[in-house]
């Protein structure tokens, strides 16, 4: 499949909720303490002088959404400014604000801050992600000339790692969520306000984001809660103001606060500030509250240099699954747009066999827009790095019920943000049973740094998925001897894709030829990642240094994954017999327990050396044997069915990440 279309579907709104579930104060307490004296050692400012007993309201705004715009004039003709955090990544996007926006909020006089550049969980990502993703949404938003001070972490979702990243990036502050006293079930013990000095400056806290379940009364309520109880600063967050800021014809964003709302709560504040002289309020954006000057810009991360060879999806295969009380695995992220319902869940079997994992997508209900599962979106640690101009091929396996299912891409940009792609032209047909798709992408643009590409659905039906692959097309090699109607030529292809082999000097594969047991040792040394070999690895008589598997032979017999003949020869060139190849995988494997109701073949009897080795080849379906029903396990094994062999092995025990 390789025909594309451009879709006219509007731009993929991100998962918006600020806080997932669970995420409350406790979680960070530990991380306060030891961020707190690591932030000391950084030299950071100290807050700004507040009136002891006065309580402090800041206004904040999250995610860049433009509505944001007219609530800003709101707070101006009442004499109040905003603190806005903007994710690099989402500005100059349809429904976001443009940099000219941004710089005239501050003209204005209200504050930009930071929030990652992809809205990025920091607790979940590794140290190079989450430098790019706080120092390097910094250095965008200050080459647009907007003075960043101040960070708000997205989903409130912090580590000690993390506070202590946003502090060397240059930053004064960094605001949480859902840790002062509030409407929210499970808040009632918490404080009614942040101190106006507070114990750490980066993780200060704040009430529940507000959304379209907040009256007036409730949102009043935070601010005359902090009056009665001595005061201190209370940080509120918006994300929508308007009256039909829509996700998808016709459902509102419930991240929405009514115009109406706002504008009374506004108005009511500013009567606070300017008649209470009993409880006295002050509006002031962040960096009023803490102060300190702004810091130099830290160094930014770039992005990984392009990959060229090998599968390019980061758990490709799904196992690794993601943080607790995540829905799906690591490396990915469930996406779609517009009105629909759709649940994503971890399901098994998978596409290889009975204990692997696939994911599956429900919706139950749609009127517009998709569903679908993407490696995640990010700068560089998951996606998949891409070079300009270059074209790839991408596979995944599927099954599906109802609805129409292609094809969905999208890119990243040298400043981070990612920005739809394009669709394939067909619609997949529903399939019961698992099949695998593949794609060649067109060109990649120019100036995009990485790509992502997902199977989507469009109605009501589930879609399970599995396998990923991608391999940029320059670094396929193809064989001479090896056409696509060979009966293994997919795992052939595969093999060689992921350098598992890469053929003869001449341009074949030899695929007929038996395989010779130094090169079985290269292909499951290869398989392993290329590991270092251990110094004190065995050797054997006839295996020399000249040995072109020297090494490989030797890591073979380290993990026991061989012990030679009783003679100690290894006898390299002798071909892999099929009972073998089973024992080398079963080995391989940390030697499993073989279950009982293991298959056994007529021609596989326990007086068989590798009986049991066998039988586990055929209980984890890497073998099926014969159409006759033997397993014939003294023939020599062809490179073809070793490469099935193999192809099969991956699927059902796919590296860990």
């Amino acid at each position: 499949m390789t025909l594309l279309h451009r879709s006219t579907a509007a731009s993929e709104p991100r998962h918006r909720a600020e806080r997932p579930p669970g995420r409350r104060k406790a979680r960070w307490l530990a991380a306060s303490t030891t961020v707190a004296l690591a932030a000391s050692l950084l030299g950071l400012t100290a807050p700004a002088a507040n009136a002891v007993g006065e309580t402090v309201v800041t206004l904040t705004f999250d995610d860049a959404d433009v509505d944001q715009v007219v609530a800003a004039d709101k707070l101006v003709s009442a004499g109040m400014r905003g603190t806005f955090f903007l994710p690099s990544g989402y500005m100059n996007q349809t429904n976001y604000m443009t940099t000219a926006q941004a710089l005239a909020l501050q003209a204005a006089g209200h504050e930009i801050g930071g929030h990652s550049v992809t809205h990025a969980d920091l607790a979940a990502v590794g140290p190079e992600e989450l430098s790019r993703q706080v120092c390097n949404d910094r250095a965008t938003l200050m080459g647009y000339g907007l003075n960043i001070q101040s960070f708000a972490y997205p989903f409130a979702s912090t580590s000690p790692a993390a506070e202590a990243a946003v502090a060397a990036c240059g930053y004064n502050s960094a605001r949480g969520l859902g840790d002062i006293r509030s409407k929210v079930v499970g808040s009632e013990t918490f404080p009614f306000a942040e101190s106006l000095t507070p114990a750490n400056l980066f993780f200060t806290g704040a009430p529940d984001q507000l959304d379209n379940t907040w009256t007036l009364a409730d949102i009043q309520s935070l601010v005359t809660q902090a009056q009665a109880n001595g005061g201190g600063w209370v940080q509120l967050t918006f994300h929508h103001v308007g009256d039909g800021v829509l996700i998808g014809s016709p459902v509102v964003d419930p991240l929405t606060v009514s115009t109406a709302t706002f504008n009374q709560f506004i108005d009511w504040l500013a009567n606070q500030r300017d008649t209470n002289t009993t409880n006295p309020v002050q509006v002031k954006t962040v960096r009023e509250v803490i102060g300190g000057t702004t810091k130099a810009l830290a160094a930014t991360v770039p992005p990984p240099t392009p990959q060229t060879t090998g599968n390019l999806i980061k758990n490709p295969s799904l196992e690794t699954p993601g943080l607790a009380g995540s829905l799906v695995p690591r490396c990915w992220q469930a996406g779609g747009y517009g009105n629909n319902t759709r649940v994503f869940s971890n399901v098994t079997p998978g596409h290889a066999g009975t204990a692997t994992a696939a994911q599956q997508m429900v919706m139950s209900a749609w009127t517009d827009g998709d569903g679908k599962l993407l490696p995640t979106l990010d700068t560089g640690e998951c996606a998949p790095s891409a070079t300009p101009g270059h074209t790839y091929l991408a596979k995944a396996w599927y099954k599906s019920t109802g609805g129409n299912t292609q094809f969905n891409l999208h890119y990243r940009t040298a400043s981070g943000t990612w920005t739809y792609w394009t669709d394939s032209i067909q619609y997949l047909p529903t399939n019961n049973v698992w099949t695998q798709l593949t794609l060649t992408t067109p060109a990649v643009p120019a100036g995009a740094t990485a790509i992502s590409f997902g199977l989507n659905m469009i109605g009501v039906g589930t879609l399970v998925t599995d396998d990923y692959e991608l391999y940029d097309t320059a670094g396929i090699k193809t064989f001479s001897d090896v056409a696509t109607t060979n009966q293994f030529y997919n795992e052939i292809s595969w093999l060689s894709n992921n350098l598992i082999t890469q053929g003869y000097a001449d341009g074949t594969f030899k695929p007929g030829a038996s395989i010779n047991r130094d090169a079985m040792a290269a292909f499951l040394y290869r398989l392993a990642g290329s590991p270092v070999v251990p110094a004190n690895a065995p050797t054997f008589a006839d295996v020399t240094p000249s040995n072109q598997f020297y090494n490989e032979i030797r890591w073979l017999a380290a993990q026991g994954i061989t012990t030679g003949y009783t003679d100690g020869t290894y006898r390299p060139l002798d071909p892999v017999n099929r009972d073998a190849m089973a024992a080398f995988l079963y080995r391989y494997n940390g030697k499993p327990a073989v279950p009982t109701t293991a298959p056994t073949f007529p021609d596989v009897t326990t007086g068989n050396q590798f009986y049991n080795e066998i039988r586990w080849l055929a209980a984890t379906a890497i073998t099926t044997g014969y159409p006759d029903g033997t397993f014939r396990p003294v023939q020599p094994i062809g490179r073809d069915a070793m490469a099935a062999f193999v192809y099969r092995y991956n699927l059902n025990f796919p590296k860990g990440m």
